[in-house]
């Protein structure tokens, strides 16, 4: 790792990747420069990790070489026209901004080499149990992506992949906490119309759906099929319950979710 590291934005997600690099130890506090324009967020950033943070991005882009830009897409133009002159060969840019191609990024950075990593990350990753996709542009090194990578392993599970699939990660893992949203929301809902109260419907659905999570991740490599076997007796109440999700389409309804989701980070990305 390089001895410092430098984020663009001191929001939500900036701050589980900060909580998590310090936990993994891949940085030290005193190694974390952070730019955040709220004073009471920098206020709140420095007391709670006991990182650097400043309310300008001179100083990151002066002392770090790897920097993380951690700020909403629609600002992003801004605070590159702002760096472009300040950006040199030797940033590593690590952009977690939905939806932008890194060919936004070389448009506006200009025609001098820069290394861009892009990061589709979830919002799990705020309790440390993210998943995200990597991929980089042909001046990032494989060693430079591995040490993205360890980042954001540090605030769950990351894969790297080309550019060309992000827009089906940002489908099925990027929008994918909505839907298990929805269905956790069904579920405590069917409880309650079954007879549960609320709060007992809502502890047994959270704890249902992160145990077969669980029970999934630990299973050596079991195909989901196989597991839904276990719960499946001849003739019993899982069964009936299938019979009504194949009839109403439920695999279908959720593929085609996914893919309605990934055609419009298509589109989003080409405007």
């Amino acid at each position: 790792m390089t001895t410092t590291i430098g984020f663009i934005g001191g929001g939500q997600m900036a701050e589980a990747l900060i909580r998590g690099i310090i936990q993994a130890e891949l940085y030290t506090p005193e190694q974390i420069l952070v730019t955040e324009p709220d004073g009471g967020r920098r206020e709140y950033m420095e007391q709670a990790y006991g990182i650097r943070p400043f309310d300008t991005d001179l100083e990151v882009w002066d002392s770090c070489t790897s920097v993380i830009l951690a700020v909403k897409p629609q600002v992003m133009k801004q605070v590159l026209n702002k760096a472009r002159n300040t950006i040199t060969s030797k940033h590593l840019l690590i952009t977690i901004a939905a939806g932008l191609p890194i060919s936004f990024y070389e448009a506006i950075l200009g025609e001098r080499p820069r290394k861009i990593i892009r990061v589709m990350p979830n919002t799990p990753a705020l309790v440390l149990e993210g998943a995200a996709a990597l991929c980089g542009n042909d001046k990032v090194t494989h060693e430079e992506l591995q040490q993205a990578k360890l980042i954001f392993d540090a605030v769950g599970q990351s894969v790297i992949v080309n550019e060309s699939a992000m827009d089906a990660v940002t489908g099925l893992s990027g929008s994918g906490p909505a839907y298990v949203f929805t269905f956790i929301e069904a579920m405590i809902d069917a409880g309650v119309k079954c007879g549960l109260t609320r709060s007992v419907a809502t502890t047994l659905t959270t704890q249902t759906v992160l145990g077969a999570t669980r029970l999934m991740q630990e299973s050596g490599g079991k195909h989901p099929a196989e597991l839904r076997a276990m719960v499946t007796s001849p003739g019993g109440t899982t069964i009936a319950a299938q019979q009504v999700l194949e009839r109403a389409g439920f695999r279908g309804i959720i593929m085609e979710a996914i893919e309605a989701a990934a055609r419009r980070s298509n589109e989003l990305g080409s405007r």
